[in-house]
């Protein structure tokens, strides 16, 4: 069964915690809430602005170095105490006086910084608002300065404006020191019922990266594929699966890939098989019904050897028992022996003249489970000369069997001519061709 969330709620947690660091911590200095002399403000807000000016940087100037929030209480009081008990309704009553770009880049800061102090998320956001359209920022702030406004939209829960900020820092070039930019760009065009957005997004990030010549970043992928999954896009989510699982093998991304390919395209079982045999050969088998699955799929009387080989590694694993699959174990590996014994007539009658797509793809298909590639491809290019063979079906093999051989550029071109809804099987193992380039261990 696939993993409904690929981008975990935790990653996303840990995301918007580091966006709160910084969407809080920063205090203006005394520098930055002090007029420069070449800045032009009105005579009005020069006067409502002063005593403001003067608590603040009497209160940020008293916290040491490094101060967290449990220093911002002390730092409020002070502002609150030199400014009449509320510093915030002062700084409101200040606020019509700033009307030159220079009055409306300092009393953002001013409210900005009031509102990391007093803990006010909203009054710290109607600061920064201010100081960029002030259009006073310096371009170097830029993207900073809108990537926190586009945190704190999303942690006031105002998507649509998260993703307006952010999507502006992301096109300014910046990136947050966690690297958590995307994820909560891609967050705020779901959460704000925008999943297009988010799916162009990871779309043009993928492209980006393949015509730069590198690998898409991992959270591009997983947010793509996310989108396609969730709309049940089984061309777009074998595509993108394909992509994640060969810029990042792994078990577990092998696991996802395969598994949201085989929920998708409620396959056949002996469709299904090859990608049991993909999700087996990565390592992506995560627990007892990933090897029923593949056991369904691979009869035992069908394909004693590999059906053994199966069971023996969910018996290594701890995922089977010999309860379950005790006599299912001793009736294939009896039925082994008969079958290698009938190899040589199995070939023989595979390569009469007369041998029909049919026979030759059973023998080949035999051949394929005892992992006997050389004979298993040779068998398949054959089958593909016969009339009414299922094209599709002895490609995607014939392309397994070259891959495990190691012949990657031959397995890329047999998958390409897979053109049915096992398309998206074959792209998963050209995928694992492309990733590996040699023979499996």
């Amino acid at each position: 069964m696939a993993r409904k969330f690929l981008i975990s709620r935790i990653a996303l947690a840990v995301a918007l915690g580091g966006g709160m660091a910084v969407a809080v911590a920063p205090v203006a200095s005394a520098k930055e809430a002090k007029p420069k002399s070449d800045a032009k403000y009105s005579d009005a807000f020069i006067k409502a602005a002063g005593p403001i000016e003067k608590a603040i940087n009497a209160a940020t100037s008293s916290l040491p170095q490094g101060a967290g929030a449990e220093a911002f209480p002390a730092a409020k009081s002070s502002i609150d105490t030199a400014l009449g008990g509320n510093g915030k309704a002062a700084i409101e009553a200040a606020m019509p006086s700033a009307t030159t770009p220079d009055d409306k880049m300092a009393m953002g800061q001013f409210a900005r910084t009031y509102g990391v102090l007093s803990q006010d998320l909203a009054f710290k956001q109607r600061g920064v608002t201010m100081m960029i359209e002030s259009g006073k920022l310096p371009a170097t702030s830029l993207g900073a300065t809108y990537f926190d406004a586009g945190v704190n939209a999303f942690n006031l829960k105002d998507y649509a404006t998260a993703a307006t900020y952010l999507k502006q820092a992301k096109d300014a070039g910046y990136q947050d020191p966690q690297n958590q930019l995307d994820l909560i760009l891609s967050e705020s065009y779901k959460r704000g019922n925008n999943p297009e957005a988010a799916m162009d997004m990871a779309k043009a990030d993928v492209e980006a990266a393949k015509a730069k010549g590198v690998a898409p970043s991992e959270s591009a992928l997983r947010n793509v594929l996310q989108q396609a999954y969730n709309a049940k896009q089984l061309d777009t989510s074998a595509d993108y699966a394909a992509m994640l699982a060969q810029y990042y093998p792994s078990p577990a991304t092998w696991n996802i890939s395969t598994s949201i390919v085989r929920q998708l395209g409620s396959f056949e079982k002996s469709d299904n098989l090859d990608l049991m045999r993909l999700m087996f050969l990565t390592g992506g088998m995560k627990d007892k019904r990933d090897y029923f699955e593949y056991l369904s799929n691979a009869d035992p009387r069908a394909y004693p050897g590999e059906a053994l080989k199966v069971m023996d590694a969910g018996l290594a694993k701890g995922m089977l028992t010999q309860a379950e699959v005790g006599q299912d174990r001793a009736s294939s590996a009896t039925r082994i022996a008969a079958d290698k014994a009938s190899f040589a007539a199995t070939e023989r009658d595979a390569t009469k003249p007369g041998a029909t797509a049919a026979q030759i793809m059973s023998a080949a298909d035999v051949f394929l489970s005892y992992e006997q590639y050389a004979k298993a491809e040779q068998l398949f290019q054959t089958a593909l000369t016969k009339p009414g063979v299922d094209t599709n079906k002895a490609n995607l093999r014939l392309g397994m069997a070259q891959t495990m051989q190691g012949k990657t550029a031959e397995a890329k071109a047999s998958f390409a001519k897979v053109t049915d809804k096992r398309s998206s099987i074959a792209k998963l193992w050209a995928a694992y061709a492309a990733s590996k380039g040699t023979p499996a261990g």
